[in-house]
């Protein structure tokens, strides 16, 4: 192999390798992602079966943001419990919304059917979103106070029948009326 065909490979190989660096940093955006006690990235989404879902539809509210997946095991796991915890928190004004990155709208949607989901489920198939938000796993939840920052961020699945996480959020969406219960 002559010394102009090593260089070739060499800068080939440089080029590459800063191609694939500045492609995973561009993709992962901020490494971090937000952080507890920062404002929520805003988003308006593709809404399962109809229309868009926007976090701007629910300001002054607690709002979960849920990333998940139907492909995900924990997901699938977790999603009687957050249903549960939805239908209970909406009297108190609290909102969850399912950001699934399915590629699949149509298994997407036979899910949700299929487990009785009836909170906001919206795409983020290109996990654009989860990307912003610093999502690294899923399912992964954002707990937003009622001026859109985040309160809390749960990784992993979770028991949303947990009293400690109810008090929390209901002390979120009404704020000094624990001190009166």
């Amino acid at each position: 192999m002559s010394k102009k065909n090593v260089g070739i490979i060499v800068l080939g190989g440089l080029v590459f390798v800063s191609l694939v660096y500045w492609l995973l940093r561009v993709r992962a955006g901020s490494p971090e992602g937000v952080a507890v006690g920062e404002s929520a990235p805003s988003f308006a989404l593709p809404a399962l079966g109809h229309g868009t879902a926007s976090l701007d539809e629910y300001r002054h509210k607690v709002v979960l943001v849920n990333f998940w997946a139907t492909w995900c095991p924990p997901c699938v796991e977790e999603a009687p419990s957050l249903e549960k915890f939805a239908e209970a928190m909406r009297p108190q004004g609290v909102v969850v919304i399912g950001v699934s990155v399915d590629q699949d709208p149509a298994a997407l949607a036979k899910f949700v059917a299929d487990h009785h989901l009836t909170f906001p489920i919206v795409r983020d198939p290109y996990q654009r979103l989860a990307h912003r938000y610093g999502t690294f796993q899923f399912p992964e939840t954002y707990i937003l106070d009622r001026d859109g920052r985040v309160a809390d961020k749960v990784v992993g699945e979770w028991d949303w029948q947990d009293p400690r996480l109810i008090d929390f959020v209901r002390d979120l969406a009404h704020p000094g009326e624990r001190a009166s219960r």
